[in-house]
């Protein structure tokens, strides 16, 4: 996709969808591998083609991600969907290679403290694993993409240096990262820090795709959303309902809703793929099976105009394709004029 102006938004975007995993890892209530399964496919008929399902990780600290491999054995499979699943060493990579990922996400937090209370290891050691896992993917060929977590503040160390963040994007990009992806684990990013940091990235990483994840714990998500648009992600995290955060973060809630994002990116004239009406509805849903309303607010307002969806440019054709390997901007389409 061509750069936009700072007022011209691109014709579209992807949305991975990270509730069965991101979501549902900060929630009391425990899904079985099943009722996760049906998640993941109630987003996929929803339209989501980029799913993060799973986290293969230890279930003594995250038991709310048990049973990995029985939810990759459920899913629905496609040519069109791509599943991914967190990692974080090799142990965890190969137990997602045999289930069938086609991508893996691996966290490096961008702070020691927390990294260290997140993986139990600093950044550097978490990094050093970073580089023998996305070799690995490589080689069984599968794209590895690097979350850069506490990108934009730590809950332990403050401010988190923009320098320091685009140093560790820029050597990910050359160890392997098909995509960075900058996340705001603790929900405390601006837009304006959000465009320079992308912007760093971008030049730092340039044969990187770029990705955000937002938390919207102190009502900035959506709009850290709109500033990572036209920075240039040509992805972005959302959560069905609005659900889920870190457990090993204070405070660290909500990720941002994917219903409400579809929302917003359709009243801009943003194609996602996703169909708003059934993501509200899987929402709303949710927030029943875990017994308590979901954040997301369009299962309570509903869209506009009432009774039908907002008046898109993607109105005939809502298709986002999903990347073949390596998620870029060129596997989105652009729009005469962009």
């Amino acid at each position: 996709m061509e750069s936009t102006s700072a007022t011209t938004a691109p014709s579209a975007v992807g949305i991975v969808e990270v509730a069965p995993r991101d979501g549902l890892q900060n929630e009391s209530e425990i899904l079985t591998p099943a009722e996760r399964a049906e998640l993941i496919a109630r987003a996929v008929a929803a339209g989501a083609r980029r799913v993060e399902a799973v986290a293969f990780v230890h279930p003594g600290r995250v038991p709310q991600m048990a049973g990995a491999e029985e939810v990759m054995a459920l899913v629905p499979r496609s040519e069109a969907v791509r599943y991914s699943g967190l990692v974080l060493n090799l142990r965890g990579l190969e137990r997602a290679l045999d289930s069938g990922v086609d991508e893996v996400n691996c966290v490096v937090v961008a702070s020691d403290t927390f990294c260290r209370r997140n993986q139990g290891v600093g950044t550097e050691d978490a990094f050093t694993a970073w580089e023998a896992v996305a070799a690995r993917a490589h080689a069984a060929g599968v794209a590895p993409s690097l979350t850069i977590a506490a990108a934009f503040g730590c809950p332990f160390e403050g401010e988190t240096p923009e320098e320091h963040v685009v140093e560790i994007a820029r050597r990910g990009a050359l160890t392997g990262a098909t995509e960075v992806v900058l996340a705001d684990t603790i929900g405390v990013a601006a837009p304006d820090a959000v465009t320079r940091l992308l912007h760093g990235v971008a030049a730092a990483a340039p044969g990187a795709g770029l990705r955000c994840h937002f938390h919207n714990s102190r009502n900035t998500g959506y709009a850290n959303a709109v500033a990572a648009l036209h920075a240039g992600a040509t992805w972005l995290d959302a959560s069905l309902g609005g659900i889920g955060g870190c457990p090993f973060a204070p405070a660290a809630t909500g990720n941002i809703a994917t219903e409400d994002l579809v929302y917003l990116m359709e009243r801009m004239r943003v194609r996602t793929g996703i169909d708003l009406e059934a993501a509200a509805d899987i929402g709303r849903g949710l927030g029943d099976r875990l017994g308590n309303p979901v954040p997301a607010l369009l299962g309570r307002a509903g869209g506009f105009p009432p009774a039908s969806r907002p008046d898109t440019a993607a109105s005939e054709d809502r298709t986002v394709p999903p990347p073949k390997s390596v998620p870029s901007a060129a596997d989105l389409p652009a729009t005469e004029g962009n």
